[in-house]
């Protein structure tokens, strides 16, 4: 991938279509909440926002690709956990649990990312890379430079396991921030 491929859109945008987007975001978020992930159409999310679906498709490709897009600008606008503590397995579960907590009040949009990360869309795909090393790097600076990769990926595909017996009902969010903490320290000793 190119770097302007992995560009955010956000940034190629004019300040009426940044808040076409915007609005697009809130009511799939707003459509979402209310009638979940299978009731959720571009084309009901742009009548909900006051946008022809023919503009609405201009910027996102699909269900998917909208809803990844508004975790990722919600990841992308998240400050990093503090790293106050001098335990590192400490570090990392205030990372972890910070990015979880980015969707812990909507249960239906964060049963919504899970189904969207994990479509096959180009564009999701994109997604997915941005937020991936987004996430690696939070838990890399909370572990330090000198960490080995196999902890940093451990600690990826735990994560990335959460969202996904979160995603399919196994689990609820407050739940898993404790088992996330729990996993956490067992990987880091």
């Amino acid at each position: 991938m190119s770097d302007a491929a992995l560009e955010s859109t956000r940034r190629r945008l004019t300040a009426k279509q940044a808040d076409t987007v915007d609005r697009l975001e809130r009511a799939a978020v707003d459509l979402l909440n209310r009638d979940g992930f299978s009731g959720l159409t571009v084309r009901r999310v742009a009548a909900e926002a006051g946008v022809g679906a023919a503009t609405a498709y201009t910027y996102f490709s699909s269900k998917e690709h909208l809803v990844a897009e508004v975790f990722w600008r919600r990841l992308a606008g998240a400050p990093p956990a503090p790293h106050e503590s001098e335990d590192s397995a400490t570090r990392v579960i205030d990372v972890l649990q910070h990015i979880a907590l980015l969707v812990a009040d909507e249960p239906e949009f964060a049963g919504a990312v899970t189904s969207a990360l994990l479509g096959k869309d180009p564009d999701v795909e994109v997604l997915r890379q941005r937020i991936g090393r987004d996430i690696r790097e939070r838990l890399t600076a909370a572990l330090g430079p000198q960490v080995d990769d196999d902890v940093i990926d451990s600690l990826e595909m735990l994560y990335s396991g959460a969202l996904v017996r979160v995603g399919m009902g196994y689990a609820s969010y407050d739940g898993i921030a404790q088992r996330l903490e729990r996993s956490a320290r067992l990987i880091l000793g």
